[in-house]
Parts: C-alpha cells; structure tokens; sequence
C-alpha cells in the first residue's frame, strides 16, 4: 500500500508547477548573507549563516559516520572528529530514492552517505529555548527535511530551535538481515530508525551551544514522519531523549513482524547474490543495484501478515531489543509513557492517493457495495453515518472520505485511547480547512496543513493556493505548536479552548479559517470502525 500511495502522491505533484517553484536554492543569495559566530560541537566547529531576521542557519551538519561499505545496514558510527571550520551553508545529501518526485527541489541530492541534520536558531543571545526534532514525511522509503515546506526560520523567529533530520531510507534503514550475518546486523531493521537516535545524541550534546535547551525537546513529524515518532515512542534507546512528541497524519500502531522482515532481508541477498555473512560482497556493491533491487525481494516473498499501516515492503520491524515489540498494539508501550502528545489527522486525508478516474461516475449503488465490502455487519449504519458525516461529497467522494479515515484516522484515534491509559496528556486535533487549488479535488488532503504549521506557506503557493486563508490558518496552528514545544500545552490566545482529550469527551480541535473544538466527531463512524480493527 505504501508504494502506491507514495506514487499517487508524487505524480500529483509532478502534475503542478511545483518543479519551477522549488528550484530556486536558498543558497543562491548565500554570498550576501553573513556568517555566523563559530559554534563548537562535540565532532568540531562549525559555521552558518544569519539569514532574514537574524535567524542563524546551519546546513549540512553531520551527525554520524557515512553508513557506506562495511557501514552498510549497520547501527550508525560515531563521526570523526575535525578541527577545521566546517562551512554549514549547503543542504547535504538526502537518503537515496526515486529522484522523480514534484515536490523535491532541483537541487537536492541524494546519496548512502545521508546522515545529516539541518539546525534554524534565534539569535544566540536567546539561548535555553524550546527545541523541535522534526522528522519527514515520505513514509519510510522517501522524503528530505531540507524540502521548502520544512525550514524552520518561523520556528526561530518564535524562539524555538528547530532542527530537520535527514536519515536511511528504504532498502538502505530498514533491511533486517537473518542472523546468520551475525550480532552487528541484529538490528539492521531499524537502522533508520537509529540514525534518529543518534541524531538525538547529537541534540541533547550539541543544541545548548546554537541557544537551545537539551531538556526540553519536541519530536513531531508527519505521515511516515508521524510514524516514525510512533516508533520512537517504543524504543528504550530514544527514552530520554524528548520530552514531548507530535504525531500528524501518521499514528503507527504496529511495526513490520520479525519474520517477515528477515525473509525479506534474505531475499534482497538472494538478488544481489551474496552469500549469508560475506560482508565484503555486501559492501562493495554499488549503490543503485542495492537501490534497485527492491522490487524483485518484495516480490520473492509474500505474506499475509503486512496488511497495517506502512509495513510492507522495507519498513521499520521488530527484533526484540531496539524495537522490543509494537509501539501501541496490543497497547501503548510504557516506554514513553509520561510523553505528552499531539496527535491529530486531515479531514480528507485519501484525495492525494485515491485518484481513480472511475471515481467521479461511481453510483449511489457503488458506493453502498463498497461500504459493504468494508463493513458488512454495518454496511447501512456505516454509509448512513458517511453520508451525514460529509454532506454534499458524490458517492466517489464518500468513498475516497472512508479511504482516509480508514488510512490514517481511526489509527490516530486508537493510539490516542491507548495513550490515554497511561499518565500523560494528549490532545487531539483534525484539519478541515479546503484547498482551492487543483480544481478543489484534494480539500482537506493529507499533508496540506504542513506549511500552517511550519508558517512556510510562501514556499509553496502553487499548492496552498492565494490570498489571506493560508496565513489565518497558520496564525492558529503554528503558534499552537510553538506553545506545545515551549511549555507542554498547545493553548493560545488565537483559538478556541483546546481540552485534553479524554475517552468521555474525545474533545477534538477543529482547525479551520475559524476553528471549534467538537466532543466525539464523527461518533457513530468511530463506533462502526473500532469494532473491526484488528491491530
């Protein structure tokens, strides 16, 4: 599902004038801009740029060893250290994948040799500010934190120090080889997700010297970012290191079984011919191969035991000691369990990826067959509920609105109700505010709140589309998470007031041009849906 999905999403992109727009570096104007004061770091000093606002920018930082040769699959190293003034004002490499992507700057470079952070700070007299980790989305096989959308320069005009991490990807962060490559791959399955981890390393020795504070650090992330945060949550080596998280658009209630993973780490060996064990072989083959051979491994190994959210194919998956087990199924770890949480989706999540022409001629028939299909204890209680639910949607509609609240919704949902039974704060969020641009058929897709919640709208007009609702929607969500980062609550003057969520109330932020908070919306689908997860 994740393939297709990512698919859809790009070639809707591709289809915009998001290529022109996101070509122009923000190196361009560089040499016009002044260098920061030298800042010290535990792997050795470095420089930016002071950039509009006296926002200090640091690019291309490095964090951990290149993960290339025998480093290949493996935990990441730690750096080597230098003495010579590392200029920090270039974007670096992001993780290798499909280069043909709408969003992604002509200028971004991808590459094994992908383990880089970028850092956005306030003027360094501001120093112990909030801190926010901010993990891309992409699920687990694309995406780069350097992309428009994701700079950090209204967070550091807020006072908070936002830092984007770059890590493995696909085939390279999530390939679980069998034990018969012995201990050094035992965990070669989440590889990526301990790049994260070390990355936290690198905040909680590093971030006091840009002005920020390493006790007081925020993961937040989006769809596979959000999931990645999910996973986080479980991992007893980022236990520590954050205090709080956000979870947009992609709740992760379970991660990739443990045998599945590794009779796909087999079968990538078996494509590339190498031998179980030989290291060598393995790290000398070249990039694009290991890249490519992807397809071929998947298809080498079926299993009916992939079917939740994001964990087909090469994903994060359990080996018992990094991952111990599910992140929140069949309940929440107690790992993270004083860890306050935002979570919280789109109202139209599926319109990125549900994008089959025969949609719009769907019947009132169609639709109530493939409620059905989904449903069939309730199959008229459900289409009822939907109909109500999103009045005005096309039967096509109604089935694309199920897609996503069967996506990333009701996930967002159950996480939440699982989290409640431990001691922390959770506050529950849904973004309903449309899209005019794209002839209106994404309204309130997935993603589409990102810039709002970055303030980066500007970035991206082509997609967010003219005039003042961008700005009035990210005055409500941007300083929303500011204040989360800063103090653990999201409350601000510039919306209504937000109440925990609890398993009574489900009080819900709706944001919107003008927001509410709901008590249990969309209660009778939520009913409906719960009886039939499974994870």
């Amino acid at each position: 599902m994740l393939k297709s999905l990512e698919i859809s999403r790009r070639q809707l992109l591709a289809s915009s004038a998001a290529a022109s727009l996101l070509s122009t570096s923000p190196l361009a104007a560089a040499a016009k801009k002044r260098s920061t004061p030298i800042v010290s770091t535990t792997n050795g000093p470095v420089r930016g740029l002071v950039e509009d606002g006296g926002i200090h920018v640091f690019r291309g930082l490095r964090y951990a060893a290149p993960p290339v040769g025998k480093l290949r699959f493996r935990a990441p190293q730690p750096v080597p250290k230098w003495t010579k003034v590392f200029e920090a004002q270039s974007f670096a490499n992001a993780a290798v994948q499909d280069p043909v992507q709408g969003d992604m700057p002509k200028d971004e470079t991808h590459g094994e040799d992908c383990l880089f952070l970028n850092v956005w700070a306030p003027s360094p007299t501001k120093a112990e500010q909030p801190v926010m980790v901010w993990l891309h989305g992409g699920g687990f096989s694309s995406g780069a934190s350097s992309r428009p959308t994701y700079w950090g320069d209204h967070f550091a005009r807020d006072g908070v120090v936002m830092v984007g991490v770059n890590h493995r990807l696909n085939v390279f962060g999530f390939t679980q080889l069998p034990d018969s490559w012995g201990p050094d791959y035992a965990s070669s399955g989440v590889a990526g997700l301990l790049d994260i981890v070390a990355a936290l390393h690198w905040v909680r020795d590093n971030i006091a010297q840009f002005g920020g504070d390493p006790e007081n650090v925020t993961i937040f992330g989006e769809s596979g970012g959000g999931a990645k945060v999910s996973l986080l949550l479980s991992m007893p080596s980022a236990k520590g290191l954050f205090k709080k998280a956000i979870i947009q658009s992609g709740a992760a209630l379970q991660a990739t079984p443990r045998a599945y993973a590794t009779s796909l780490g087999q079968s990538l060996t078996e494509v590339l011919g190498v031998a179980p064990g030989d290291v060598a072989a393995l790290a000398t083959i070249d990039t694009q191969r290991v890249f490519d051979a992807q397809k071929a491994a998947v298809e080498k190994v079926k299993s009916t035991e992939t079917k939740g959210f994001l964990i087909t194919g090469f994903g994060p998956s359990i080996d018992g000691k990094e991952l111990p087990g599910n992140p929140f199924s069949p309940q929440a770890s107690p790992i993270a369990a004083d860890i306050p949480l935002i979570i919280g989706s789109n109202k139209d999540e599926a319109t990125m990826f549900m994008m089959d022409p025969a949609l719009p001629k769907t019947t009132a028939e169609g639709f109530e067959r493939h409620v059905a299909e989904a449903y069939p204890n309730d199959a008229s209680e459900m289409a009822s509920a939907l109909r109500e639910a999103f009045p005005g949607y096309s039967p096509g509609d109604l089935i694309v609105a199920l897609g996503g609240l069967q996506m990333f919704w009701i996930n967002s949902v159950i996480l939440a109700e699982r989290k409640l039974k431990q001691n922390a704060p959770v506050w529950m969020y849904r973004m309903d505010h449309e899209l005019p641009t794209f002839g209106g058929r994404l309204k309130a897709g997935h993603a589409t709140e990102l810039s709002y919640v970055f303030g980066t709208y500007d970035n991206i007009r082509h997609f967010v589309g003219p005039g003042e609702p961008p700005a009035r929607m990210a005055m409500q969500m941007h300083p929303a998470w500011v204040a989360f980062a800063r103090n653990g609550n999201p409350q601000t003057r510039f919306i209504p007031e937000w109440p925990k969520y609890d398993a009574a109330s489900r009080t819900t932020m709706i944001f919107n041009l003008t927001s509410k908070v709901e008590s249990d919306p969309l209660a009778k689908i939520r009913r409906i849906m719960s009886r039939y997860v499974t994870a």
